[in-house]
Order: structure tokens, then sequence, then C-alpha cells
């Protein structure tokens, strides 16, 4: 295995598929499939199963790669890598108990950072609450911000803030206004 970081997206696969078969955990690495993300703007990596057919991709991101780093991206892969031996194991994998006591025994983190900051963030009304998720994509809270969602700490109304233009809204006309004003510059 080589030391040297990976230059293209066929080296990082080559490179994991190396990694994930030195990673003390009870799984079937070979069988393992692996992927490039080019569209996640918040995700280094996912685990996708196929029921039917009992396949299992590793799904890495190629920004977050280059983002991170080879050495911190191990993290990433480790943490995949959870939720492979869980769909493995059980056919099913989330980030519950039996996901936390095997990341630690592999010392895979929980989560994996962002590597990118939002486009868009979700502020309270509330001058005393300081929540702020941020969001990437146009989701329903962002488009439909009047449609009953609420601050996910107080339970207060939210704006939806442009972070580039600073623009905001809270309501789905006030959404569709926006979108148009900034045109390409969304």
């Amino acid at each position: 295995m080589t030391t040297a970081e990976p230059t293209t997206r066929e080296a990082l696969l080559s490179r994991a598929a190396d990694y994930a078969a030195t990673v003390p955990i009870d799984l079937d690495v070979a069988e393992l499939a692996w992927a490039i993300s080019e569209r996640a703007r918040r995700r280094a990596g996912c685990c996708r199963y196929d029921p039917e057919t009992g396949e299992i991709t590793v799904v890495l991101t190629w920004d977050a790669y280059r983002e991170f780093g080879w050495a911190e991206f191990r993290g990433t892969i480790r943490h995949e890598l959870v939720h492979a031996w869980e769909f493995q194991q059980f056919g099913e994998s989330g980030h519950g108990e039996r996901f936390y006591r095997k990341a630690d025994e592999i010392d895979a983190p929980r989560h994996c950072r962002s590597f990118t900051d939002g486009r868009l963030e979700l502020v309270c009304t509330d001058e005393h609450c300081d929540w702020r998720p941020e969001r990437h994509r146009a989701s329903k809270p962002v488009r439909q911000p009047d449609a009953g969602y609420q601050c996910g700490d107080c339970g207060s109304e939210y704006v939806v803030r442009h972070r580039e233009s600073g623009r905001t809204w809270r309501t789905t006309a006030g959404y569709e206004r926006a979108r148009e004003a900034l045109g390409d510059d969304w």
C-alpha cells in the first residue's frame, strides 16, 4: 500500500479499499463496492445497502477528501465501515447505540463534520435563542418556512437567510421572491 496522498478519484477508491482491509472490524471488506460522489455538499461519505441483493456500497465524497486530506478522511472511511458492518450483520444501519459501540471499538467518529458551509441558514427569531442550523439545499423548511416549521430548540418562528446575499424570508412567497431576485446567484 502506498503512503502518498491520492490525487485522483480512482486512487482514492483504491486507497480506501486497501485501508478498509486494515481496520479491525468483523466485516467482509472484499464484498464492498466503492464509489465517488460528486454531488454531496454536506456529507463526506455514505453507505448504501440493497436489501434485495445484499450489495453494500461505500460512497466517498471527493470534495470532502480534498478538504480534509487523507489523515482525517480515514475517519470517514471507518465511520462508513461501521454502517457496512451493521448492514452485513443486521440488514439495517443507523446512528444508534450499536453503531456507537462499534464506532468506539475502531476509533471511528460518531459523526463526520461537514466540509462546506451551508448556503442557507435557519435563524430563530427569539433574541435569546442561538439556534442557527445550516442548509445546503432548498429543503421544505427553506422553501416553506410558514408550513408549521419552528425553531428546533425553543419552538419559536424562524427566518431563512441566504448567507451570501443576506436576503431573508419567512414565507413561501418570500422564498419564491428571493429565489427569483437572486437568479444565478442562488
